[in-house]
């Protein structure tokens, strides 16, 4: 049985990317953050706020069976991916492309807690529980090297990365957090987003604006 108080890691700001050999580095992804609970053939996704997403039932139906588990917890983000593989936020946000789930750390699996468990043996069981078919994606990382993957973000119009102690536990507070993200302060598709979640300014059509708004409310910006 899972915990009932798991939470998605907080991430702090970091103003600048700094490389070192005890920490690994992820791509930033633009989309919603989540927990994936999966048990008994069924998925439940719920955001960082702790609400659970009563959208994405293809994506809720997909990670079960693209998982080597019968029962996980998976970190991650729910993003929907151009045909560069870049995440699209506005696609996502207006239900558009198709979603799917970058996984990023693996906290229960099969009746064990992982959270005490170093970051990067966890990461190591996540990739060999990842068929890669189609929806279920893992979100692979360097070490050490955190500046020339930032440059990299950047050239690629990129919201950033994400820096972790690779040793680390899945451990924090309200307060303390051990995970940094470093964001690509030209990336362009922040452009008007601001003006996107004021009251009164909606920028494109959506039928359902109502559940719109409410998965405005659980997108990590």
């Amino acid at each position: 049985m899972f915990p009932n108080n798991l939470k998605p890691m907080p991430l702090k700001r970091h103003k600048e990317p700094f490389s070192h050999p005890d920490w690994l580095f992820e791509l930033k992804q633009d989309g919603f953050r989540a927990l994936a609970f999966v048990q008994n053939g069924t998925c439940r996704l719920v955001s960082r706020n702790g609400n659970t997403f009563k959208s994405f039932e293809v994506l809720r139906e997909a990670i079960p069976k693209e998982i080597s588990a019968k029962t996980a917890v998976l970190d991650g983000e729910i993003v929907c991916l151009g045909s560069d593989g870049r995440s699209q936020f506005n696609e996502l946000l207006f239900r558009r492309g198709e979603p799917r789930f970058f996984a990023f750390d693996l906290l229960w699996c099969d009746g064990k807690e992982l959270r005490y468990d170093a970051l990067h043996d966890r990461k190591r069981q996540l990739r060999s529980l990842i068929r890669e078919k189609d929806q279920l994606l893992y979100c692979d990382h360097i070490e050490t090297h955190g500046e020339k993957l930032f440059a990299k973000a950047c050239e690629l119009d990129l919201e950033g990365i994400v820096a972790k102690p690779k040793n680390s536990p899945y451990q924090f507070t309200e307060s303390e957090t051990c995970w940094v993200k470093i964001k690509n302060p030209n990336y362009t598709q922040t452009l008007g987003r601001d003006d996107l979640f004021a009251p009164g300014k909606k920028k494109e059509p959506e039928p359902d604006w109502a559940g719109c708004v409410m998965a405005c409310a659980e997108a990590e910006l």
